[in-house]
């Protein structure tokens, strides 16, 4: 009889024991290495916290969960090898992707095996435009941070010039796409639209045209690394501009790359769990062991909270019966509020909220109180 080997790079990727029959079998994909390993991290901490609290207290319906973990490095190939893996190793649960460039290969994987993903990261709205019954996204689609950025340039920075600068990776090219189309809808154009690939040594040349266009507001889609080295780049350069990004700088790892030039970045973000009462007993928890609660640690606490609440309203671990009370507009409650979803696995009500780089820290900000910017206040 002919085996199927399982696919190496998986199996090299696994960093959990296989659970034993009995449990409820949970596989997390994210970015565990490479330049995005500090966001996978942030899932893996919120995820094992997660399973570990709902195990101390007798699990799904008396059955422990248990965890796999693979590394998609985010990555479309790694992550398609980690979905096949996760297929044939007879799991039909899966919190990830992280990166949105990852989750959508994936979720085509999944859908065809009949596996149910919660996504606590992506934020490509192609991810549920395309998906098919099995996706649930716990955070705004990027077009909804786009929009609040284009909002706050409109209403905020009306007439001063503006550069947008993206990555080239899809989910990052997707969220400069909408910035712009929001404003060329109002009849503004970006003085500057540029964009670039993961590790590019050409951030200083970009930076210089940048300070040379006159541009007092720089919207960036890029990873924190690529952001906080665009960062630098520009106050190297004699650049003054207002910088404006996405949730990809919404981690203390934007902070240390960028160092000083991340002082007064703004960010868009989901409303900062670490304010609901819900998150309270555990942030003190997490404060008295020292250990962070940053960018979506708590959203990915809050995946599996997800999960354990569809299963325990329909009785059921079946992954097409729990995606389908999660996408039938039930409310589960979350260390990131109470959360529904419509029918596509969206966020019924997602809440964008600001967030600025104050001080060497990211705090949540009022941004009806930001100073206008004018034109003769741009570099």
């Amino acid at each position: 009889m002919t085996r199927i080997r399982p696919s190496l790079a998986f199996a090299m990727l696994l960093v959990a024991s296989l659970p034993a029959a009995a449990d409820i079998q949970v596989g997390v994909a994210g970015p565990f290495s490479g330049p995005n390993a500090a966001l996978g991290e942030q899932l893996r901490r919120g995820v094992e916290q997660a399973v570990a609290d709902i195990n101390a207290t007798g699990g799904i319906r008396g059955e422990r969960m248990a965890l796999t973990f693979a590394d998609d490095a985010c990555d479309p190939r790694k992550a398609v090898e980690a979905a096949t893996g996760f297929v044939s190793a007879g799991i039909r649960l899966v919190i990830g992707h992280y990166c949105s460039g990852a989750s959508i290969p994936a979720s085509k994987v999944y859908e065809k095996a009949g596996v149910m993903m919660i996504t606590p990261a992506s934020t490509n709205p192609r991810l549920t435009d395309e998906a098919g019954w099995n996706v649930i996204r716990l955070v705004p689609r990027d077009d909804a941070q786009a929009d609040a950025a284009a909002a706050l340039v409109l209403d905020r920075f009306k007439t001063v010039p503006v550069a947008i600068l993206s990555d080239e990776a899809p989910q990052f090219a997707a969220l400069a796409a909408r910035f712009r189309a929001a404003l060329d809808a109002s009849g503004v154009a970006p003085i500057l639209a540029e964009s670039f690939k993961a590790g590019s040594k050409s951030l200083p040349e970009l930076a210089d045209k940048v300070r040379a266009s006159g541009a007092g507001v720089v919207y960036v889609a890029c990873s924190y690394v690529e952001c906080g080295q665009l960062a630098k780049a520009l106050r190297a350069a004699g650049s003054k501009a207002q910088l404006i990004g996405s949730d990809s700088l919404v981690t203390e790892d934007f902070g240390k790359e960028a160092g000083e030039a991340a002082e007064g970045a703004l960010m868009t973000f989901t409303f900062d769990p670490r304010r609901f009462a819900a998150a309270r007993s555990l942030l003190q928890r997490w404060q008295s062991e020292d250990r962070p609660a940053d960018g979506f640690t708590l959203y990915a606490y809050a995946a599996i909270q997800a999960l354990v609440a569809a299963a325990d309203a329909t009785g059921s671990v079946d992954s097409a019966r729990l995606a389908e009370w999660l996408r039938g507009g039930n409310r589960a409650l979350t260390v990131a509020g109470p959360v529904t979803f419509d029918a596509r696995g969206d966020l019924t009500a997602p809440a964008i909220t600001w967030l600025r780089w104050l001080d060497g820290r990211y705090v949540e900000i009022d941004a009806a109180t930001l100073a206008p910017l004018v034109p003769d206040t741009a570099p």
